[in-house]
């Protein structure tokens, strides 16, 4: 199935009943298995041993394995390209996922971001699903075989260094991590931060974004190389905070490379292109945020409506108060409309690639964090001092749904891409 038997004319877009299947059989092991559990990962992450991986995530992924619920992230045209390195062990191409194209996997994704620990154990959580599309993408045979085939099948995790703290990195072009050619080896020196991913115990690989070339072309002086976290040199200096929350185990780290040597042959595609790769990347991690976010809206307005249904004030159900009824009609309005974008932003990036896509992508990035934070904000509000406190998920919700605002490029960056896209088409 390709991604235009999705689009239903006059209805918008349905899922297929393949797809159907597979959100059903992914909401019933949210609901069996994770969702009882959320509370038991919560309290690890906030306890001194946080950096440690709960033993029963493991066993949850044998499972979304066993049930065909692994690697769904992946589309069919990255699936195609390492085919090859399966050739001579197929029964390990069930690690490829179930074949989908972005629109089908924006409906499971929304499930899935419900909860901040269910990406991870269907093995699509940020940043390794952006990293192993770009192993996908722009590895070599080497580098394929040597990291994406563990991180395929869980066995590592990974971690993305870009944005440094001493430059405004929403431009790209400001980095100034360096990548120094000496011999058989680049030496890298530099400070990145928000490098997420980095504070896992199974954090292996760091895909790392520097300058080669400082004299060449403004777009041409970046480069990608890949870095084993355990290279000389390389030092995790701290584990950042988002809002007072940390995302233990996984974390988000201030990284110095100290003169890490790494093989030439790390480097990624070639010298001055980080940023061809960094937009492939982007692009469909980009909708991956958004179509999470659909899903944690969907929850924080669930909590909503359960909490206003049980609470009385000022003699009535919070759900009798006029006021209330308003808010939850324009969070239902919020959310629609932006899963709709998603949905649509995703069905370009099937049909026509990621350049043509990239205004609706730019729409989708822009328009699922600032409504995502209006329906939890409200439910927040609902909650009343609940709403604020750790006992309840809505905090945690709100803060990473901020955070997205600026995360894979802010809000001002992709307004700038819409309006340029607009007025270029009225110079038509």
């Amino acid at each position: 199935m390709n991604s235009q038997d999705m689009a239903i004319k006059g209805d918008g877009f349905l899922p297929s009943p393949r797809v159907q299947e597979l959100r059903k059989k992914l909401l019933n092991f949210m609901e069996q298995h994770i969702d009882p559990l959320e509370c038991e990962f919560v309290r690890l992450a906030q306890s001194d041993k946080r950096w440690t991986i709960h033993p029963k995530e493991e066993t949850l992924k044998e499972m979304a394995k066993v049930q065909g619920l692994w690697n769904l992230w992946i589309p069919v045209d990255s699936a195609t390209r390492v085919e090859n390195l399966f050739a001579k062990d197929e029964h390990k191409s069930w690690l490829l996922g179930a074949g989908l194209s972005n629109l089908e996997y924006s409906y499971l994704c929304e499930i899935m971001g419900r909860s901040s620990w269910a990406p991870q154990i269907f093995n699509c959580s940020a940043p390794d699903t952006g990293n192993m599309e770009v192993l996908f993408r722009y590895g070599t045979a080497e580098q394929q075989i040597k990291w994406l085939i563990p991180l395929l099948e869980g066995k590592i995790r990974s971690g993305f260094a870009m944005t440094e703290p001493q430059v405004a990195s929403s431009d790209a072009t400001n980095i100034e991590c360096s990548m120094t050619r000496e011999g058989n080896y680049y030496v890298i020196n530099g400070r990145k931060w928000w490098t997420s991913g980095a504070m896992d115990p199974r954090c292996k690989i760091l895909i790392v974004m520097g300058k080669t070339d400082p004299s060449a072309r403004r777009h041409k002086q970046q480069s990608m190389i890949l870095v084993p976290i355990d290279t000389p040199g390389v030092h995790i200096k701290r584990a950042l905070t988002v809002f007072g929350f940390d995302d233990a185990p996984h974390g988000h780290a201030e990284v110095v490379f100290e003169n890490v040597r790494v093989p030439l042959h790390n480097i990624i595609l070639g010298e001055g292109r980080g940023f061809e790769i960094a937009q492939g990347r982007l692009g469909p991690g980009r909708l991956h945020h958004c179509m999470r976010l659909i899903g944690a809206a969907e929850r924080g307005i669930g909590m909503m409506v359960k909490r206003a249904l049980e609470r009385k004030a000022f003699g009535k159900l919070i759900a009798q108060h006029g006021s209330f009824l308003s808010d939850l009609a324009k969070c239902r309005i919020g959310i629609e409309q932006a899963r709709l974008l998603v949905l649509e932003a995703a069905n370009q990036l099937d049909l026509h690639g990621n350049k043509v896509a990239k205004g609706a992508i730019a729409m989708a990035k822009v328009a699922a964090p600032n409504m995502a934070l209006k329906v939890l904000d409200t439910a927040i509000q609902v909650h009343g001092g609940a709403g604020v406190s750790t006992d309840f998920v809505l905090s945690h919700l709100w803060a990473t749904a901020r955070t997205l605002r600026l995360a894979d490029g802010p809000d001002e960056v992709h307004l700038g891409t819409i309006a340029k896209l607009e007025l270029s088409r009225a110079r038509l």
